[in-house]
């Protein structure tokens, strides 16, 4: 038996990480109410938030001790993720970390960025393209990590690009590689590509953990709403065709946490064993999270409709939040050609030992 044999299929979380995942609970709870969020939302970001969150060891806990950080594991990011999640925080804490993490891998950390005082931003997008790209934290960065060509890029703005519109809430911005006040490459070639590919695998764990904690929170919205409304005498919770999609929305909770925990672990211990676990729990809880979402707003009729509903704000960011890596579809084309590649490999090699 190997030393992983049995962790494999054990993703139970140790002492140190419930107290971890139940510290962040009480932050975001006691620091990010609904009315926190709606206020955010013209600018789509929480400055003095985002300094609270920094205070923790949030953005410090993240990255290596090798590059000033504090050594922890994407098992634990993903638990604040899923906290951030749940509150709806409006932080580009996921962005932030993901890209903090490659300029570590890459050698290029920076002690501002390490502590938070400077945010930095990446294109999450899994397909990349030349010319201007949406930048999901772009209006805030104080620095943005894009891939041009073969290299890899730290963009610098004298003036943040403007915020555009979107769904999620973001502090989404059109980035111009071409219109940046300082360009400068810090690593080039396949193996800079692979450590950007790293990045966009995080983001999208990371995200899908979010999205975890987000349905969590509907369902809990839907299911409390469902113990108070009455019609012909009984609440509503004790009618099928509202308790079974409520039940539903718990089995994907779980699903969803377990599968990103799992995928968590793979990518700090074996990172080349089921490197498109974390793109799967991202598709999984792209779609699962949009329809959690309706149904809690649903659930509550008209009232769930309605500007000042809670489970409207999550509807919007259920649909939204995956949307700022581009489309979900190219993430699923990617963990199909990881699957086949591997398929096509074992095949390959049960051929040779069959001769």
């Amino acid at each position: 038996m190997d030393r992983y044999e049995l962790r494999r299929e054990d993703y139970s979380l140790s002492e140190d990480q419930s107290d971890l995942a139940q510290a962040y609970r009480k932050f975001f709870k006691a620091n990010c109410s609904i009315d926190a969020v709606r206020a955010a939302e013209t600018t789509g970001f929480d400055k003095s938030l985002w300094e609270r969150l920094c205070a923790t060891g949030a953005t410090t806990m993240a990255l290596p001790e090798s590059a000033g950080g504090d050594g922890a594991t994407l098992v634990d990011l993903t638990l604040v993720a899923e906290e951030l999640g749940r509150s709806l925080a409006p932080l580009p804490w996921i962005d932030h970390v993901c890209a903090a993490r490659l300029l570590a891998r890459l050698g290029a950390s920076d002690p501002a960025v390490v502590s938070g005082e400077q945010i930095v931003g990446f294109d999450a997008r899994e397909v990349d393209a030349p010319g201007r790209r949406l930048i999901p934290s772009g209006a805030v960065a104080d620095q943005v990590i894009v891939r041009d060509g073969d290299d890899v890029v730290r963009l610098t703005f004298a003036t943040r690009p403007a915020r555009v519109e979107n769904i999620a809430r973001l502090p989404m911005a059109w980035v111009d590689p071409a219109a940046a006040d300082t360009r400068t490459v810090l690593a080039s070639g396949p193996g800079a590509l692979a450590d950007y590919q790293l990045a966009l695998d995080e983001w999208r764990l990371l995200t899908a953990a979010a999205l975890t904690g987000l349905v969590e929170e509907t369902m809990t919205i839907a299911a409390e709403f469902a113990k108070t409304r009455y019609t012909l005498g009984v609440p509503i919770g004790t009618l099928q065709a509202i308790s079974h999609p409520l039940a539903n929305m718990a089995i994907v909770v779980q699903g969803g946490r377990a599968l990103a925990r799992r995928a968590a672990w793979y990518l700090d211990n074996e990172p080349g064993v089921r490197p498109e676990l974390g793109a799967c729990a991202f598709v999984f809880m792209s779609e699962e999270a949009a329809k959690a979402a309706t149904m809690a707003v649903h659930v509550q009729g008209g009232l769930g409709v309605s500007a000042e509903a809670a489970a409207t704000a999550y509807l919007v960011r259920a649909r939204g939040w995956p949307l700022a890596g581009g489309d979900p579809g190219a993430t699923a084309v990617r963990i199909a050609r990881i699957v086949a590649e591997r398929e096509n490999a074992s095949v390959a090699t049960s051929v040779e030992q069959a001769r």
